[in-house]
C-alpha cells in the first residue's frame, strides 16, 4: 500500500490537477466510483488506478475490473488518496488515462449541439449530459474553449462523457458548413430575435449553435446560421445560463420529435 506523499504516482497525479501538467503528461483524471463505472462500461483503458483499503473491499468487482483495464493499480492510504483527487470529499477511489482518445467523429444527422467559447467546465458537463439525456447525436466544441477532459466537465457530465460522440474543432465555422452540407438547419441563440426556440421544426436535422456564457455567439457563427431564435423571458431577466438554455432547446426538439412518431 501507498502511504508516501512523495511517491511518483502520487506527486504525477496530483499534478494533473493542473491545465498545464495534463496537457504536459496527456493524461486526465477520472474520480469517483461512477466515473470509474462508465469507463469500465465502455472498455476505455487507464493508465493508473488507486483506490483506498476500505473502497476495494466494498468495490471488489469493480476494482479487479479496472486494474485489468490499467496498466497499473494501486492501493494507497485515504490520507494519500485525498492529496490526489480535486473533490473535497473523494469517494475512495482516483484513475487516471491518456487524453485523446476520446475525440471521434461526430455525424451530421439527428440532433447536434454545438457550442462556442464555454469557459466553465460545470456547464460543459451539464450540456453534456443532457444533450445524452435528450438522445442528441454528438457536440461539437470550439478549440478555444474549457478542456473536454477537465475533471469537473467529466463529473458533471455524470458518466455521459464516455457515451455521446463528441468533438473539439480549430474551426467551428468550418464544421458548421459542413452540417449545413449535410442538410442540417443551423439555430442560432440571439436574444433579440422575433422568432422563439418552439415555433422552429425541430423534426429536420438541426444543430444548436450556443455562444460563450457572458458574450453569447460571435457575429460570424451567428452569420452561418439558417435561423436565430430567442428564449423568451420575464421582464427584468437578462438571460439564462446556457446549460439550462441547452437544456429547453434539446427537450424541445425531443418533444416535438416524440409526438411526431406518434402521429
Amino acid at each position: 500500500m501507498l502511504t508516501s506523499f512523495k511517491n511518483p504516482l502520487v506527486k504525477q497525479v496530483r499534478k494533473l490537477h493542473s491545465v498545464k501538467d495534463r496537457h504536459k503528461q496527456q493524461l486526465f483524471l477520472l474520480e469517483g466510483t461512477h466515473l470509474l463505472e462508465e469507463a469500465c462500461a465502455m472498455n476505455y483503458p487507464l493508465v493508473a488506478v488507486c483506490c483506498t483499503p476500505q473502497w476495494q473491499k466494498e468495490h471488489l468487482h469493480l476494482w479487479d475490473l479496472a486494474s485489468s483495464q490499467s496498466e497499473r493499480a494501486e492501493v494507497v492510504s485515504e490520507e494519500v488518496l485525498k492529496t490526489m483527487t480535486t473533490t473535497v470529499q473523494p469517494d475512495g477511489v482516483v484513475a487516471t488515462a491518456r487524453r485523446g482518445l476520446r475525440s471521434q467523429e461526430v455525424p451530421f444527422t439527428g440532433l447536434l449541439l454545438a457550442l462556442e467559447t464555454i469557459q466553465n467546465p460545470g456547464n460543459l458537463g451539464t450540456m453534456i449530459r443532457t444533450a445524452a439525456a435528450a438522445g442528441a447525436s454528438g457536440l461539437l466544441l470550439s478549440e478555444n474553449s474549457v478542456d473536454l477532459d477537465n475533471p469537473k466537465v467529466l463529473r458533471a457530465s455524470a458518466g455521459q462523457w464516455f457515451r455521446l460522440p463528441m468533438k473539439t474543432t480549430s474551426n467551428l465555422e468550418a464544421t458548421i458548413l459542413k452540417a449545413k452540407q449535410a442538410d442540417m438547419q443551423v439555430v442560432a441563440t440571439l436574444p433579440s430575435s422575433s422568432l422563439s426556440y418552439w415555433d422552429v421544426d425541430w423534426c429536420k436535422p438541426s444543430l444548436i449553435l450556443l455562444g460563450n456564457e457572458g458574450a453569447g455567439l460571435s457575429d460570424n457563427l451567428v452569420a452561418v446560421s439558417d435561423m436565430q431564435v430567442k428564449i423568451p423571458l420575464a421582464l427584468g431577466v437578462e438571460s439564462l445560463n446556457v446549460a439550462i438554455a441547452a437544456a429547453l432547446m434539446l427537450y424541445e426538439a425531443q418533444r416535438q420529435r416524440t409526438h411526431n412518431l406518434k402521429e
